[in-house]
This record gives C-alpha cells, sequence and structure tokens, in this order.
C-alpha cells in the first residue's frame, strides 16, 4: 500500500498510520459485513473494535471519569504543526528521556505544537518483546511530561522507539501530568523513517463519540505547507 504521495507544489502527504489487519490483529477488531437486502446491493459493516487500536488518539478520559472524552475536546486538538524529536542515538539505551535531552533536541518545539518522539533503538510496541532484554527503546516519565507540559504542547506522539508501557511508576505520573492538562497522546505511530522534514503538518483526527476515551486515527503529514515549517 502506497505511503507517500506527491501532492504538487512542493508538497507530500505521509501516512503515518498502522494498517489493520483483522486476520491478525492481536487486539480487538472484528467487521461483519451484511447486506442490508431490497433490490440493489446495499452492504454494512458492524465494526467491533476496542478503542486502543492501530494508531490511536488517547484522551483525558482515558485516565480519570471527570476529565474530557474524546467528543469534548475541540477538533483543533487533533491537527496543527508538528515536531519530529528523533533521538537517534545521543540518549542511551534504555534511559529516560530528560528535560536536558528535551531542551538540546527539541529547541524548536514552539506552544501547542504535537511534537513526536523516537530513537533509533526500535521495537513494536505491545508484544511478547516489550520490557525484554531485547527492548532497547528509550523511557518517558513525570520529568519528560513536565517539560511537555512547561511547553504547552497539544499532543504527545510516540514513535517505535520510545517506550510506553515500561512500567507504573514511569506511566502513571506521566498521564497524571500531561492528561490533566488536555494534552493528548499519539500512539503507535509509523513510516515515521519517511519523513524528509522534522517540522510539518498533521492531522489525527478520532471519531467524535461522547463517553469515548480513546480512538483509532488516520494519522497523517503534510510537508512543505509555508505555515507549518
Amino acid at each position: 500500500m502506497e505511503k507517500v504521495f506527491d501532492l504538487g507544489n512542493g508538497l507530500r502527504l505521509i501516512d503515518l498510520s498502522k494498517i489493520l489487519d483483522p486476520e491478525t490483529e492481536k487486539r480487538r477488531c472484528h467487521l461483519f459485513r451484511f447486506n442490508t437486502g431490497g433490490p440493489i446491493p446495499d452492504y454494512h459493516t458492524n465494526i467491533d473494535i476496542m478503542s486502543h487500536l492501530g494508531t490511536h488518539c488517547e484522551c483525558p478520559y482515558h485516565h480519570d471519569d471527570n476529565w474530557p472524552s474524546v467528543a469534548d475536546l475541540p477538533l483543533s486538538t487533533f491537527l496543527g504543526r508538528a515536531v519530529y524529536v528523533d533521538f537517534k542515538e545521543t540518549v542511551a539505551p534504555n534511559s529516560h528521556i530528560t528535560a536536558a535531552d528535551l531542551d538540546r533536541e527539541a529547541g524548536m518545539v514552539r506552544e501547542g505544537d504535537i511534537v513526536i518522539i523516537d530513537s533509533s533503538y526500535k521495537l513494536t510496541p505491545f508484544t511478547k518483546d516489550t520490557n525484554t532484554e531485547i527492548d532497547k527503546r528509550l523511557f518517558v516519565n513525570g520529568e519528560t511530561a513536565k517539560w511537555f507540559s512547561d511547553h504547552k504542547v497539544k499532543c504527545v506522539g510516540f514513535g517505535d522507539g520510545v517506550s510506553i508501557e515500561n512500567c507504573n511508576e514511569d506511566v502513571k505520573p506521566f498521564h497524571d501530568i500531561l492528561l490533566a492538562e488536555n494534552i493528548v497522546f499519539l500512539e503507535v505511530l509509523k513510516n515515521l523513517e519517511l519523513l524528509e522534514k522534522n517540522i510539518f503538518f498533521m492531522s489525527y483526527s478520532p471519531l467524535p463519540i461522547i463517553g469515548l476515551d480513546s480512538s483509532p486515527v488516520r494519522a497523517y503529514a503534510i510537508e512543505g505547507l509555508a505555515d507549518f515549517s
């Protein structure tokens, strides 16, 4: 399936989403296709999925019953100027991303940005290899979250080089600090290696369903837009 599209006028469209196959997906993903009948074929599909499926956006309701669900947040939460921060190997494997690391590598981040963090220590998340000896990904914690909160970003996204399931001592404060500020998470991003710019326009709109804590999204980047570079 094509992942990069030339839009002309110097614009590139990059699909950053995981493609889902109900036949192989480990998380809940079932489709029930049926014909409603009548003289004209009229096929519909019942979709039975979990909210944290594939590339998905986690909203504050994921962490607290009193915080906003997907439909409670403005649409502007889910698009805007994005910055790709690839630590490559400038941070040692299995190390926490510190405020000093972000100061050094993410100086281009502005208030209201979407920030995607990644490294060279890539491993597909939420698999049997998670938190094993072959898992060398970087970690996030309360200090990482505080930096993003202080810089007033709107979203933190994750490439396969950063762990989002390390341990409760790291994951809980990361959620506590950021989701309390309505800073959403964008997980299981793919094809980041196809980006040619580290600043671009990005969109990842979830389904506007009241009471939904998270939603699968079709995430994409557009490189070359003058106002998002």
